[in-house]
């Protein structure tokens, strides 16, 4: 049994998350006390406690003192096991974080697994989805993993209601790798999405955006949400660099996971895709739709046929306006 003391460092929940992640792969017992301490709410709240849950049915493992407020816990891992769950989180709590808890667990499973998490997708001290798609899962792919997350509803605070989906296959190994210098920068783009607001909150996000960096309507999207997921407002912008590695080849192995393996099927990463849209010579470029783009290219100046807004009125000073 290791014993964790949870105010160290930041004080929050990653080492809640990262101690259930590394117990579930080695079969390491672990007990933590003073949970998120050097947060206004200590304790367990609703996104930890679904993670905490969640690793315990991935592993069969047991789990004590799990319930919201708690400061402290008990977890003995189990047999890692394949399947679906499906995790609601039951509030606006982050999908994301839940999710990075799982998938280097379930990596080490014998058979693919599938993980549906409801909640929040983009929510203020978390990786958004397209983090995870974007860089999260790109490092994982250069290492040997083959995950494929999509984003299916987008959920902010205080609302939730986001999915995201994530398909994780066995992993044999994983592979050491190093990335110790920026590659040669590929990309740059930048996109503001609003749900429930003006379009011209996002229009002004991306000409700051543009006045700054120096960008080009090229590079700058307004995504419009249906107003049923909002209000809710997020700036993404995305640089993407060359990662070309050379790598060794060191495995890193479940303390559960002494089988064979099988063949694992080559997997790319996948996203969900906008709607066709009409041609329109307009900039920035806006894409309206149930959910945006989220692959790394965006469209050349292209727009949807609309879908009707809801009036900024006395919203324009709420914290998710911009």
């Amino acid at each position: 049994m290791i014993d964790l003391d949870g105010s160290q460092g930041e004080g929050g929940g990653q080492i809640l998350r990262t101690s259930l992640t590394l117990s579930m792969i080695t079969g390491t017992p672990f007990r933590v006390t003073n949970i998120r301490a050097n947060r206004a709410k200590p304790g367990l709240m609703r996104q930890h406690l679904v993670a905490v849950q969640a690793a315990a049915a991935i592993c069969g493992g047991e789990v004590s003192r799990a319930e919201v407020g708690s400061q402290s816990l008990e977890f003995r891992p189990g047999r890692i096991k394949p399947g679906s769950y499906n995790l609601p989180i039951g509030t606006a709590g982050s999908s994301t974080l839940v999710l990075q808890t799982l998938i280097p667990a379930l990596l080490y499973a014998d058979k693919p697994s599938t993980v549906l998490v409801s909640g929040g997708t983009h929510n203020p001290m978390a990786p958004p989805v397209q983090f995870l798609q974007r860089a999260y899962g790109r490092v994982l792919d250069l290492m040997g993993a083959k995950v494929d997350i999509q984003l299916r509803r987008y959920g902010f605070y205080p609302a939730g209601g986001g999915e995201v989906i994530a398909t994780i296959e066995p992993c044999t190994q994983l592979r050491q790798i190093e990335l110790l210098e920026r590659g040669k920068l590929r990309k740059a783009y930048a996109e503001a999405v609003v749900a429930g607001l003006r379009a011209a909150i996002a229009e002004r996000e991306l000409l700051l955006i543009a006045e700054r960096l120096g960008w080009t309507g090229e590079q700058l999207r307004v995504i419009e949400l249906p107003r049923d997921q909002g209000p809710g407002n997020a700036v993404l912008a995305t640089l993407d660099h060359d990662t070309s590695q050379k790598y060794s080849q060191p495995s890193v192995k479940s303390a559960f996971a002494r089988r064979r393996w099988p063949k694992r099927q080559s997997m790319k990463l996948k996203t969900i895709e906008v709607q066709q849209p009409r041609q329109a010579n307009i900039w920035p470029t806006r894409i309206t739709g149930s959910t945006a783009n989220t692959s790394d290219t965006p469209p050349d100046r292209e727009r949807s046929h609309s879908h009707p807004r809801v009036p900024l009125s006395d919203k324009s000073h709420a914290p998710w306006a911009g």
